[in-house]
């Protein structure tokens, strides 16, 4: 093509990137690779290939882990863990920093690797994800430095597994690695099958920077491996990857005492309103669906527009999709490169064969004739319940629905069972600030989207999963506390036979939406003291559970109030208790046989007013994001949470949990102690004098056994707590898993409830969305 021909055309001609440099250094590695263990490569054995998704081509030879690699890649890490710890956030700062420069100096070999391996245009690798990588290693290396001053009661989890997938292959390693070492864990890494390639190239960068050998470890291979390191001796498995993966890997590490972080798939919304600039909302759109060929889990594959424009945007939507570039991934002029895998590319186009509803376009460009490419694709015209509405695609596909008013906007976005991110566009900001807070999702970008930085946690609530990649949140989920727990002491409650201590009967009901209930069985049981018995309980059941989280659920407007008036709430609750500070004393000491009731009335009290005094101080943040624009990051209430109290402090264990929670927002389910429940029922009494709307704290006796189930399989639960005496952690973390509701469970360890824990309960008892505004014209 001349010159003149491409004036008069404006088409693009070729750039193409040379791959001489990255299939070089893959040459000198003879093509074949081992593990990455204990700070060297292991002879290669027997595996797989590692092919070009452009062309089919192979490019090495990976070797498939087995147990063996996956003991000693773990061991290594156990070994070298308590050194690197040791040798203080400062000292690790210097080898993130070293890593950071290094993956700057051979910025374009990773970049080259990275496109050849995976199928992306070379400058998206090139211009966001080697750049990004690079910054989270800086970031972090920050982080290891003010450790000592900015989390002086925090510790090293210890041995770190991580699995990552075949989308972001070095970003998503540098989201898991940078963290973990700056906090001084040590990590044992799994990179994608398909995939493996930048994160070998980075073993290579680690033994550069002179890191400790054993600090970071790799193993190559297929799921297999991945569930290996899940089950191996290690305190943490940190997960990006599908829904479904996550959810078998919540079952498996129930009851495991591991540390869990679960960053899986979504649809998410791409709400475009009537107001917008239609031209910027469609350029936003191309980098929502088709960056990365829409193989991204926070991609903007759920388009809703506004009735009145969605004539007119579909119509210059589909004649912008027309001109997309698709072609080889090393050519700098191509838009749209391969998928992933052959087996990607038919999982896409069988989700689309079977389709039969709405229309669909497909872009007019010619594909290449080798290699796994798909046309960027619109479906137009779904309903919500269509099954391309609701399952995630994987792919350049997508589907679309209009609305007509921003309420409806707001239930179609979060009509999902997913929650990673959202995209709002118009110029009226005060309708992008009073919608971006209503939409479920832990990332809300407004007019932009795929905004990512270090400093700006990335994360899902729903069936998107669980903790953050990134910002204070990503690092804490690296972190425990520096006390040590002491093993949990079952408590029983006491037995006895003979006339009550007082002849009127004192049989409690459940408390459920405000008001005084009798139990669904119509059983009870007996609850003694040393001195006789105390009175009866009832006995909750699963219908009880149910009826709970159904008031629970019905005053969701407390989420909407504001921490003002929830503080004033909480000390009229503290006040109200405190007049009555005596008879409560009594009757803890009564049920425990002991003489600390006084004491654990006193510190309820103070939990109180704790849990009032946060309740409109406990802040988000405002990030520092290389942008002309602001990353919020607002806490918001997790929703409703069943809490299954302390056996041993009746009043202070109900308390320490209900009040930190009902500050932030929450609607809470709480199962009283079970051994010495009537601190519990005399309770009801405080609440109804204390202005608490009728649902906002719902209170159950009886087992906690027979409770834990039903609260963590309820689907409108969003968290359970356990503090229960009997260990039923794995049960808990077992059932959770069917929606991938948080859990925060003791793991056979006691607590100490003299301690004031409130920032640990805040902390659970908020989610953290980060708004992202750009600003200017």
């Amino acid at each position: 093509m001349t010159v003149k021909e491409i004036f008069e055309t404006m088409d693009y001609g070729p750039a193409p990137e040379s791959a001489a440099e990255a299939l070089a250094w893959l040459v000198d590695q003879g093509d074949k690779f081992g593990h990455y263990i204990d700070g060297a490569f292991t002879k290669p054995g027997k595996g797989f290939d590692s092919r070009n998704p452009a062309t089919g081509e192979v490019l090495a030879k990976l070797t498939q882990a087995k147990q063996a690699d996956v003991n000693a890649a773990v061991s290594a890490a156990r070994n070298a863990q308590p050194k690197w710890e040791k040798l203080g956030g400062a000292g690790r700062a210097q080898y993130l920093y070293a890593i950071a420069r290094l993956l700057q100096k051979h910025s374009r070999l990773f970049a080259v690797l990275e496109s050849l391996d995976n199928g992306k245009p070379i400058r998206e690798s090139r211009d966001i994800d080697i750049p990004l990588a690079q910054r989270h290693f800086y970031y972090h290396a920050g982080m290891a430095q003010l450790m000592k001053s900015e989390l002086p009661d925090a510790q090293a989890l210890g041995v770190c597994g991580q699995i990552i997938p075949w989308n972001f292959p070095l970003l998503m390693l540098a989201w898991k690695i940078a963290p973990a070492l700056a906090m001084g864990n040590t990590v044992v890494l799994k990179p994608a099958e398909y995939t493996s390639l930048t994160a070998l190239l980075f073993a290579d960068i680690c033994s550069q920077a002179g890191l400790p050998k054993g600090v970071v470890n790799i193993v190559t291979g297929d799921g297999a491996v991945g569930e290996m390191i899940v089950n191996a001796d290690v305190d943490k498995v940190a997960f990006t990857g599908s829904t479904e993966v996550g959810r078998r890997i919540r079952e498996a590490t129930a009851g495991s005492g591991k540390e869990l972080t679960l960053e899986l798939g979504g649809k998410s919304a791409y709400v475009v309103f009537d107001d917008a600039d239609i031209d910027s909302a469609i350029e936003g759109l191309v980098d929502a669906i088709w960056f990365n060929q829409g193989q991204v889990c926070c991609a903007g594959s759920r388009l809703l527009v506004q009735e009145g424009i969605a004539d007119r945007f579909h119509d210059k939507l589909r004649a912008r999709m027309d001109t997309l570039r698709i072609g080889d991934p090393l050519d700098k002029c191509i838009d749209v490169g391969a998928v992933v895998d052959p087996v990607q590319l038919q999982t896409i186009k069988g989700k689309v064969e079977s389709n039969t509803a709405g229309h669909v376009h497909q872009a007019a460009c010619e594909l290449p004739a080798n290699g796994c490419y798909y046309p960027p694709t619109l479906i137009s015209g779904l309903e919500t319940s269509d099954p391309l509405m609701q399952e995630e695609i994987f792919g350049p596909v997508l589907v679309s629905s209009t609305f007509r008013t921003p309420e409806e906007a707001v239930e179609l976005a979060n009509n999902t069972r997913y929650g990673l991110a959202a995209t709002v566009w118009t110029e009226n900001v005060n309708l992008a600030l009073d919608i971006a807070p209503k939409l479920v999702a832990g990332v809300v970008w407004v007019n932009a989207t795929n905004l990512f930085d270090a400093a700006a946690g990335f994360g899902g609530v729903r069936e998107s999963g669980f903790g953050r990649e990134g910002g204070w949140e990503g690092l804490t989920a690296y972190t425990k506390p520096k006390a040590k727990a002491k093993p949990l002491t079952k408590i029983e409650a006491a037995m006895g036979e003979g006339a009550p201590v007082d002849p009127i009967d004192r049989t409690a009901k459940m408390y459920v939406g405000g008001k005084q209930a009798r139990p669904d069985g119509g059983y009870s049981k007996p609850v003694w003291g040393k001195s006789g018995l105390l009175g009866h309980v009832g006995l909750a059941n699963r219908k009880d559970v149910r009826n709970a989280v159904e008031a629970a659920a019905g005053a969701k407007g407390w989420s909407k109030t504001t921490g003002h008036l929830r503080a004033q709430i909480l000390y009229y609750i503290g006040e109200n208790l405190s007049a009555r500070a005596g008879e409560f004393a009594a009757r803890i000491d009564a049920m425990t046989g002991k003489k600390d009731g006084a004491k654990e009335v006193e510190a309820s009290i103070q939990r109180l007013f704790s849990a009032a005094a946060w309740a409109d101080k406990y802040d988000g943040q405002v990030h520092g994001v290389p942008i002309r624009g602001v990353a919020i990051a607002m806490k918001e209430s997790v929703g409703v949470i069943g809490a299954l109290c302390a056996d041993e402090s009746p009043l202070l264990g109900l308390v320490s949990a209900m009040a930190p929670a009902i500050a932030m927002g929450n609607r809470v389910v709480l199962a009283a102690s079970e051994p010495y429940p009537l601190a519990a029922t005399d309770f009801y009494q405080i609440l109804e004098t204390s202005d608490v709307p009728a649902g906002v704290v719902n209170i159950l006796t009886g087992s906690h056994a027979e409770l834990a189930k039903p609260l963590a399989s309820h689907l409108n639960v969003d968290a359970v707590w356990s503090f229960s005496s009997t260990d039923l952690s794995k049960d808990i973390e077992v059932v959770s898993a069917g929606n991938l509701k948080r859990t925060w469970v003791n793991n056979a360890t006691a607590f100490d409830w003299s301690v004031d824990h409130s920032r640990r309960f805040l902390q659970a008892a908020t989610e953290v969305k980060n708004i992202w505004v750009p600003y200017g014209e």
